[in-house]
């Protein structure tokens, strides 16, 4: 089992390149990427969108990824050659003007505005999009290290209110039969206080057999065993589980609803309170899982 909260960050440097990946990942329904790289590895997305696609399938991902090339073929210095000779002549004639001599420098042209630029040399795609997969790599490594750690205390914490759901599951079956008992008694008690001492027995035998089929919650109770003995298996099984869990989550909500509803009895609906209240942590929790 995995959470979707993790983490990683790892930076490496080879051959004069260095290359930073930083992950963070929270709760998602579906897989959710926003990736931010330097404008100039735009050609690298794609890739690494595939990448974490195929580690991953649910859960919001930022992405940073920073790059610093500090090879001696990094950059270029270009010379305008025609904006020197421009200002050569733009001297020339304003020596001839006023009469001042015209003594510049190669060094003094060279500092004249955009005489010399520095423009950034086309970066060698395979060489970066090697580097980048392998960073990320790593770094997805160390955020799903994070996701299997938080999953397996989510794990411990969803079993003990699966547990406890469990033993209110039982104690509402225990109870169940006796509800059609105390309804036939309570039935008598009345007809007794109203003077009716000698009413029909088949007739009430047959009010006491309506009340069970229609308070009757067998079912509801079996469906809940069933889902409850499914999330012990998606616990144990796969990594993966967070729909399937939700869903059966879902489920467990709609049969104690439908217990509290039919079973007509106040020991029951205290303890189809405390079943939901378990529920709702149960789905708290498995909003987070993969």
């Amino acid at each position: 089992m995995r959470s979707m909260t993790g983490y990683g960050r790892v930076q490496l440097e080879r051959d004069g390149r260095e290359m930073t990946v930083e992950m963070k990942s929270v709760n998602h329904r579906f897989l959710d990427l926003s990736l931010r790289l330097p404008r100039h590895l735009g050609f690298a997305e794609d890739a690494l969108k595939r990448q974490i696609g195929e580690s991953t399938k649910r859960g919001h991902f930022d992405v940073f990824v920073t790059y610093r090339n500090s090879r001696a073929d990094a950059r270029r210095v270009n010379v305008d050659t025609a904006l020197a000779a421009a200002y050569r002549n733009a001297f020339e004639a304003l020596a001839q003007a006023t009469g001042a001599e015209n003594k510049l420098t190669t060094a003094q042209y060279a500092a004249l505005p955009d005489v010399l630029t520095v423009s950034e040399c086309e970066e060698d795609q395979q060489a970066v999009s090697a580097l980048l997969a392998e960073v990320a790599g790593l770094a997805l490594r160390q955020l799903d290290e994070m996701r299997l750690r938080e999953g397996a205390a989510m794990k411990k914490d969803l079993e003990l209110h699966l547990g406890l759901l469990e033993d209110l599951r039982q104690r509402i079956a225990l109870r169940a039969p006796e509800v059609p008992k105390q309804y036939r008694d309570r039935l008598l008690q009345r007809m007794k206080e109203l003077g009716a001492d000698g009413a029909d027995p088949v007739r009430i035998a047959q009010e006491v057999a309506l009340f069970a089929d229609h308070a009757a919650i067998d079912e509801e109770l079996a469906r809940l065993d069933s889902h409850i003995r499914q999330a012990r298996i998606l616990f144990e099984g796969e990594a993966e589980c967070g729909s399937k869990l939700n869903f059966l989550v879902q489920e467990m909500n709609r049969e104690v609803n439908t217990m509290g509803s039919k079973a007509m009895d106040s020991d029951i609906a205290a303890l189809v309170v405390e079943a939901k209240s378990e529920i709702e942590k149960l789905r708290e929790q498995i909003q987070n899982v993969e």
